[in-house]
């Protein structure tokens, strides 16, 4: 018999995107909006595990922000434990102190559109990224007032944007094009870049083109092998990418902007569009998703002889499945939040 889920409800607030703490084992956020994050307030979450009456730990709201627009995206600092950065439907940036009880400690207006997603890099820990409805990715240092640099990364909605989590200048990002883009920051392009919404778009260090219409909705880099990404979107079908064309170390970009990757595998089964993958912090070869399809499923990209790619599918969420985020301490502990207004904890 399968174990039923952790849960916490938070009434009225649609949930957008979940993040484990790296500093605590048993703490996670969770990015909200009201009215499915079409108009009206937001509301972040502090969330912590605490002992359950079954085999696994029970949800306790900790603590919850309210803010004047919704919530699409959060992470945590990788230099300060009780920090975190939240991307907002104003196009703002918040960084949030969780041992402080209202406001955040400081706030960035220069997106133009919405906020959709935000990443700290944990190889070069005092940068963060974020990504916007404005067509840009910023680059941002928490100590600063102003972003970095400015990536003039596609011509629609730029959905996320990660930094890799093997070289401290790459980074990442997916757009409604369908395109996914590798950017090194160090690129000489990219450093004197200009920064309006006139100029052309910042140079890929490597693109990986579109294969048809939809739009790609999310990304991630595989946690052990370095230039490997899963992407997914409004075509249901989940690719994995080896960009390992890209060269990386002494005299990478001699040989000019890349055109490519090769496909590695595809997932496929979800019924709607993927909203999130991410791949499994202990384990090359797993990774999640969430859908539109109201499911959370769990995929391995090296299932034994005879069995199928997909391994798991949690079906209990009501709404749309938006957020999954794979627990950074324990081994196959994953959390699942979506349009329901519900985050579900459980192991697979």
């Amino acid at each position: 018999m399968t174990t039923p889920p952790s849960t916490l409800h938070t009434p009225g607030f649609a949930h957008y995107s979940i993040a484990w703490s790296p500093f605590h084992n048993a703490r996670f956020a969770v990015s909200s909006s009201a009215n499915y994050g079409l108009v009206g307030n937001g509301r972040l979450h502090l969330v912590s595990l605490v002992p359950g009456p079954g085999p696994q730990p029970a949800l306790n709201l900790e603590k919850q922000y309210p803010t004047q627009d919704g919530l699409y995206d959060v992470a945590w600092s990788e230099i300060h434990e009780n920090q975190l950065v939240t991307a907002s439907g104003d196009g703002s940036l918040r960084l949030w102190d969780v041992t402080l009880n209202d406001m955040p400690i400081r706030v960035w207006q220069e997106h133009s559109r919405e906020a959709f997603s935000v990443d700290w890099s944990n190889v070069k820990k005092d940068v963060f990224c974020s990504s916007s409805w404005d067509g840009t990715v910023k680059v941002w240092n928490p100590e600063r007032g102003h972003s970095l640099t400015t990536l003039q990364a596609a011509q629609g909605c730029v959905y996320q944007a990660l930094f890799s989590p093997h070289h401290p200048d790459l980074l990442a990002s997916c757009s409604s094009d369908g395109t996914l883009r590798l950017f090194d920051l160090r690129a000489p392009a990219l450093l004197n870049a200009p920064t309006s919404l006139t100029a052309p778009l910042s140079t890929p260090a490597l693109t990986v083109p579109p294969r048809g219409p939809a739009e790609l909705l999310t990304l991630d880099w595989n946690k052990y092998r370095p230039l490997v990404l899963a992407a997914a979107g409004t075509d249901k079908c989940i690719q994995v990418w080896d960009c390992r064309m890209l060269k990386t170390g002494i005299g990478a970009g001699a040989e000019g902007p890349l055109v490519g990757g090769v496909c590695e595998t595809e997932l496929v089964g979800h019924e709607y569009a993927v909203r999130k993958v991410q791949w499994s912090p202990h384990r090359a070869d797993v990774l999640a998703s969430a859908s539109y399809d109201m499911t959370c499923r769990v995929w391995s990209t090296n299932p034994p002889p005879g069995r199928t790619p997909l391994s798991n599918i949690h079906d209990t969420h009501t709404e749309f499945v938006v957020g999954c985020s794979w627990s950074l301490y324990e081994e196959g502990l994953l959390a699942s939040c979506g349009w329901d207004s519900k985050v579900n904890l459980f192991r697979v």
